[in-house]
């Protein structure tokens, strides 16, 4: 609250009828009013300003790096109107929320040095009324004139007190202090106040804004930049320095990462031809430096132009094109669905082709699954998967004897199908994860000696493209039959098998454990419940025992689709061996006996 010019002889004579009779005026202002009572109750001293409660220097030191914006942004806002406050004897402070001094520009504060206020707390409590303490109260600008102030030797001049409010919140308190007030021009005091309380807001609001934005840029996954004609980065975002620093992009003698001296390809760009006007909008683009060449999905954006209509900077977002793979091979759901906690088993050999699972699933070889169909060994890989250092990146599948052999290769490695078309395949989909490679001895050999060639190259071609491109793929591969006895006749390629043979885990076929039957059909119906959220039916002891006599030549597979068909055709709690459909036979115990009847 800005106010006019007041009789200093009416304001001492209603300050001194206080203090001695403890009578207020009724023409004190009423904010004046209410203070001198606050500073009554708080029994703040009137004859000197007390300095005694202040910040430990250690912590004030601190205390001054955390609110350093503020503290730099005053001190060179006032040091562009220095001769003014030197002029009218004017001393400026930054005081924060809780009224402690974070900083004294220009002339001492009351006659005080910097060293002497500075982390000094002026609250109420401590200084009595003072335009600061009405200011914090109220948060509105506030002209304080000497005699109404509590502390008799601050009286010789006036003061004026502003809040800093960002989004409705005080955060700070500046405050201009006279040492005389006979000269002091008023109008331009406050107008110079209203000028810092604006700009002090503006500056912090912004900032508060960008840390925000630049937080939002630095958690995104793309590598954000601003790019300056010539090839100067003014800002990248966290990812977009780590990549710039990755190729060396330094340019002595200028605070600017530049991309002309370290992109050998900068002028067939997107960035390049942004600043012809010519936008780019997710175009896949190769950045070939001495370091690595780079594949991105590319956008370019250019800014406004000046007067002779040329663009006065670009933004360019891009994001490597083996992380947008991670990105949608996860969206698309391409990850473990199976630990190898949820393969169940108690008999010794179930516990040690878990444990070698367990074991190989930490090292980097490939790995070869063999055994019967339905055993499980789809699962055993999602579990591996999960349990490896790849667990992060995709897990990806493809079942070698589903295509033709021209549909296979390009779902393997991608086809060019024009000059601005061309598809990626499930070996570049699972880069920095793992390719599950089910029934691979069906795999035709020609496709399997190029599949062979790129494993140990890490590099391989789309069809139709001269591109090479990096892949760094680890296979799990599954074989129903045995794949070395394949390749010992000539049926299977040598190479391949050397390369994906180099840890194999045989899992057992099912009659081989009769022993993890009953815990394993009480997994598979614990699943089903879950699963459709139902309530989990019980096994009955004569019901496990006519699983455990099944031989299951279908495995896992074809007890689970049994199990599940009785699930759900299962009326009672309780799963009775009538309840048993094994395949087209009908198991029923009669007076003890099985008697198999053929449907």
């Amino acid at each position: 609250m800005i106010r006019e010019q007041r009789s200093r002889t009416k304001l001492e004579s209603y300050y001194k009828k206080y203090q001695e009779e403890g009578i207020l005026d009724p023409n004190v202002h009423p904010w004046v009013a209410q203070s001198w009572q606050k500073s009554r109750q708080y029994q703040v001293g009137t004859k000197t300003m007390s300095t005694q409660n202040r910040l430990d220097n250690a912590v004030f030191t601190e205390y001054q790096k955390k609110h350093k914006n503020a503290i730099d942004y005053l001190s060179q806002f006032s040091e562009e109107i220095r001769e003014f406050f030197q002029k009218y004897n004017l001393s400026l402070l930054l005081i924060d929320a809780d009224c402690n001094v974070l900083k004294s520009y220009s002339l001492p504060f009351y006659q005080k040095t910097p060293g002497e206020i500075e982390g000094v707390q002026v609250g109420i409590a401590d200084v009595g009324t003072s335009s600061i303490s009405i200011a914090h109260e109220h948060k509105m600008p506030f002209w304080l004139f000497g005699p109404e102030m509590w502390v008799e030797e601050c009286q010789l001049g006036d003061a004026c007190s502003a809040p800093i409010l960002v989004n409705g919140e005080l955060v700070y308190i500046i405050t201009l202090v006279s040492v005389e007030h006979e000269t002091l021009p008023q109008d331009a005091v406050i107008s110079l106040m209203l000028t810092m309380k604006h700009a002090l807001e503006t500056h912090l609001s912004l900032s508060l804004r960008l840390k925000a934005q630049e937080a939002i840029l630095d958690s995104t996954p793309f590598a954000v930049y601003h790019v300056m004609p010539g090839g100067d980065v003014a800002y990248a975002n966290k990812l977009g320095l780590s990549r710039l620093a990755g190729i060396g992009a330094h340019k002595k003698d200028s605070p600017f990462m530049n991309l002309n001296d370290v992109v050998l390809n900068y002028r067939h760009t997107p960035i390049y031809k942004g600043f012809s006007g010519v936008p780019s909008y997710n175009k896949e683009v190769t950045w070939i430096t001495k370091a690595k060449t780079y594949e991105d999905i590319t956008t370019v954006v250019p800014l406004e132009r000046d007067l002779d209509q040329a663009v006065s900077s670009v933004v360019a977002v891009s994001m490597p094109i083996e992380d947008l793979r991670t990105l949608v091979a996860h969206a698309a759901g391409y990850t473990a669905k199976y630990s190898l906690s949820s393969m169940v088993g108690e008999g010794s050999l179930f516990g040690a082709m878990k444990e070698k699972a367990a074991r190989v699933a930490r090292n980097k070889n490939h790995i070869l699954l063999q055994g019967e169909s339905g055993t499980g060994k789809q699962r055993m890989a999602h579990g591996i998967h999960q349990a490896s250092a790849r667990a992060a990146g995709p897990l990806i599948s493809v079942r070698c004897g589903d295509a033709t052999p021209e549909l296979l290769e390009q779902e393997l490695f991608g086809v060019s199908l024009t000059p601005e078309v061309s598809h990626q395949g499930k070996l570049e989909l699972a880069n920095g994860g793992t390719l599950f490679m089910d029934e691979i001895e069906k795999i035709p050999k020609p496709l399997a000696v190029t599949l062979a060639k790129a494993l140990l190259s890490q590099q391989m071609y789309r069809i139709g493209e001269r591109v090479e491109r990096t892949i760094d793929v680890r296979i799990i591969a599954a074989c129903d039959s045995d794949l070395k006895r394949l390749t010992e006749r000539g049926l299977f390629d040598k190479t391949l098998y050397e390369i994906v043979a180099k840890s194999v885990i045989r899992v057992p076929a099912l009659r081989s454990r009769r022993e993890d039957i009953p815990v394993l059909a009480e997994h598979i119906v614990s699943e089903l419940a879950l699963q459709h959220q139902m309530k989990e039916k019980v096994i009955l002891p004569e019901t496990a025992e006519v699983l455990k006599n099944y031989d299951w030549p279908g495995n896992i597979k074809q007890m689970q689709g049994v199990l599940e068909y009785a699930f759900f055709n299962t009326k009672d709690d309780v799963i009775c061996p009538d309840d048993i459909n094994l395949m087209g036979i009908s198991n029923r115990i009669t007076n003890g006996k099985k008697i198999a009847m053929f449907l």
